[in-house]
């Protein structure tokens, strides 16, 4: 039998995976309208690049600035009655003074009236009336007691009110600022949902944007590559994967949940891909970690995926058990598969023609590759 060989040259080689994921945009942004209003402008339209910094969609002013006015007013009300319940305060303290005088002199009057009705110089309607007037002035000078000693809760009440009113006013601001939304980013704009006149409730989603260079892939990958790729990621080693267009995307790492058929692996976008959109299928080679003593060989040098055969001194065929790691790509775009094999050695001759009569032992003539061709065409009618 007439068979094609090579030498076998074991190195280091990088075996190639196939994969097909969905590119996905993971730091898209989702703009919402702060405030309830309509839309005064839309710039944008949908798929365009803008820079960092371009108005995507603004309110208008007259929706958002009388509540803006509102929150001011009620920041200046509370600190006008921030200030009134100090000045109170000042009052009733200058009041309580001049009462418990007043409560004194009473006290005082009703001992000199209880002496003068001992003394029968006084009625007992005087004595009486000496005492109200005392417990009333007691009632009084407990009443402006009691406002004193509840400033200091009052007072709290109303810097709470003027916290919240404060905190309100700066939301408001905020929310003010956030109805003009500009590019965080150099991005492309995409889901518009309104349009310059529309009304907008608040919340309402008005468009998104991602940025250009942040897009992502995810393929899953099948379960017995899983260890060797959170080695790489652990010792930091760059693990490519490359698409037809030119797309290169790097790993960068593997989603926190799987599944009996894989775990999802994320790349990001490297180089190259402009024409990439969300959402997009897209099939890429991963490069795998390489691998020390593999042989890249024709698929028509395999027998199953666990054993080739090599020509021995004597011209005969050996069987010769081998692990297939996968497949590289050669210069000229074929398809090789990377075996390796404790028994592969530097230097065998291995048989790339593929005989379905292949046995250990069986007779061979090698030839090159050009004589083979000729051979074949020579046997084909």
């Amino acid at each position: 039998w007439r068979v094609e060989t090579l030498i076998a040259a074991p190195g280091l080689h990088a075996p190639m995976l196939p994969l097909y994921g969905e590119v996905t945009a993971p730091d898209a942004l989702t703009v919402t309208a702060p405030l309830a209003g309509r839309i005064a402008a839309r710039p944008v339209r949908e798929g365009q690049r803008v820079d960092q910094g371009t108005l995507l969609v603004a309110l208008d002013e007259a929706d958002v600035q009388p509540a803006l006015e509102q929150a001011e007013a009620q920041v200046a009300q509370r600190r006008a009655e921030l200030a009134n319940e100090r000045v109170r305060l000042e009052s009733d303290q200058a009041i309580l003074a001049r009462e418990r005088q007043l409560r004194d002199t009473a006290q005082r009057q009703l001992e000199r009236t209880r002496s003068l009705v001992g003394r029968n110089l006084a009625s007992e309607s005087d004595l009486d009336a000496a005492r109200n007037e005392l417990a009333r002035m007691r009632v009084t000078v407990a009443t402006r007691e009691r406002a004193v000693n509840e400033h200091p809760a009052r007072l709290e009440r109303l810097e709470a009110a003027l916290a919240e009113a404060t905190a309100q006013l700066a939301a408001m601001r905020r929310d003010v600022q956030r109805s003009r939304a500009v590019a965080p980013f150099d991005a492309i704009v995409t889901r518009i949902q309104v349009a310059p006149g529309e009304r907008v409730a608040a919340h309402s989603e008005l468009l998104s944007v991602y940025p250009e260079r942040g897009l992502e892939l995810r393929a899953r990958i099948p379960q017995r590559y899983q260890d060797e790729l959170l080695d790489a990621l652990a010792e930091e080693r760059e693990l490519a994967a490359t698409a037809a267009d030119g797309a290169r995307f790097v790993l960068v790492g593997l989603a926190g949940q799987s599944d009996p058929g894989g775990t999802e692996a994320i790349f990001r976008l490297a180089d190259g891909g402009q024409g990439l959109r969300p959402g997009r299928l897209l099939a890429v080679t991963l490069h795998r970690p390489a691998v020390p003593g593999s042989l890249p060989v024709p698929y028509s040098a395999l027998y199953g995926s666990d054993a080739l055969y090599v020509m021995d001194d004597e011209a005969r065929m050996q069987r010769v058990p081998v692990s297939h790691l996968g497949e590289v790509v050669r210069d000229d775009g074929t398809r090789w598969a990377l075996v390796s094999g404790a028994a592969l050695e530097a230097g065998d001759r291995v048989i790339t023609t593929h005989l379905p009569n292949a046995v250990r032992g069986l007779k061979v003539d090698p030839v090159a590759a050009d004589e083979a061709d000729a051979a074949d065409a020579e046997a084909r009618p």
